[in-house]
C-alpha cells in the first residue's frame, strides 16, 4: 500500500476519532450551546468532509483507481435507486423507532445520547435545513471514505471480502467513538451492513441514501423525542385527565 494511503488510513483511524473526541469533550463542556454555535459546528463539518474527500480522491486519482473501483457508478439505475429508497425507509423507521423507545427512558439513564442530542440536534427551521445539509453531505462524504477509498485500497492490497467490510466498518465505528461505546458499537453494525450493500450493489448508491436516512431521522426524531422535558405518551394522557 502506498505510504499515503498508510496516512490517510492513520488519519482515519487514530486523528480523526480524536479530533471528534475533543470537539465533543468541548461541547460537552459547555453550559449551552446556541444556535449560531450549531450552526457554524455544521458548517465547519460539512467544509472539513468535503475537503477530506478532495484530498483522499486526490491521491486515489493519482494511484490509478478508477471510478467503479471506488464504487462511484450508477448503473441498473432502477434496481439502485428503488434500493436506496425502500432501504432509506425502512432503516430511517427502524432509527425512527429506536429514538422513540428511547425517550421513554428516564433523562438520566440515557447515557451520553442525551447529552449529545442536546448540544448538536436542531432545535429550530432555521437550524434543520443545514444540518439536513450535513446529513446528505455525510451520506455522500463518508460513504466515499469508508465505503469507497477505504474497501477498494483493502481489496487492492489483497484482502478477503470479508475482512475489507470488517476493517472499513472498524474504522466507521471509531470515527464515532465521540458517541461513547454504545454509540460506537452501533455505528460498526451500521457499518457491516453499508458494507455489505457496497459489495452486493458494487455501488455506492444505496449505502448512500441508507446513511443519509440515519442522520436525517437521528435530526429530525432526535430533536423531537429526547428533549429534556420529554415525558412518555401515558404520561401526558395522565397530566390531560388530571387538569
Amino acid at each position: 500500500m502506498p505510504w499515503d494511503f498508510w496516512l490517510i488510513f492513520f488519519a482515519l483511524g487514530v486523528l480523526l476519532p480524536w479530533r471528534g473526541r475533543a470537539h465533543m469533550k468541548k461541547l460537552l463542556g459547555m453550559p449551552h450551546v446556541s444556535s449560531m454555535e450549531r450552526l457554524v459546528l455544521y458548517a465547519s463539518t460539512i467544509a472539513f468532509q468535503w475537503l477530506s474527500v478532495a484530498v483522499v480522491g486526490w491521491r486515489a486519482w493519482v494511484h490509478g483507481y478508477t471510478p467503479p473501483q471506488l464504487g462511484l457508478v450508477f448503473h441498473s439505475r432502477t434496481s439502485l435507486l428503488v434500493a436506496g429508497v425502500v432501504g432509506a425507509v425502512v432503516i430511517g423507521f427502524l432509527q425512527w423507532l429506536i429514538l422513540r423507545r428511547v425517550s421513554r427512558i428516564p433523562v438520566g439513564s440515557r447515557g451520553p445520547l442525551q447529552a449529545i442530542a442536546e448540544r448538536i440536534f436542531p432545535r429550530s427551521t432555521v437550524e434543520l435545513l443545514p444540518y439536513l445539509a450535513l446529513a446528505f453531505t455525510a451520506g455522500l462524504c463518508e460513504e466515499f471514505l469508508y465505503r469507497g477509498f477505504v474497501m477498494a485500497a483493502l481489496a487492492r492490497a489483497g484482502l478477503g471480502a470479508w475482512l475489507v467490510v470488517l476493517v472499513s466498518s472498524v474504522l466507521f465505528g471509531l470515527a464515532h467513538s465521540y458517541q461513547g461505546r454504545g454509540g460506537m458499537v452501533m455505528t460498526f453494525l451500521a457499518g457491516l451492513v453499508l458494507g455489505v450493500s457496497r459489495l452486493t450493489y458494487n455501488s455506492l448508491v444505496p449505502a448512500i441514501f441508507w446513511h443519509s436516512a440515519l442522520d436525517v431521522v437521528a435530526g429530525v426524531a432526535g430533536s423531537r423525542y429526547l428533549k429534556r422535558n420529554t415525558v412518555g405518551p401515558r404520561q401526558n394522557a395522565l397530566h390531560f385527565h388530571s387538569d
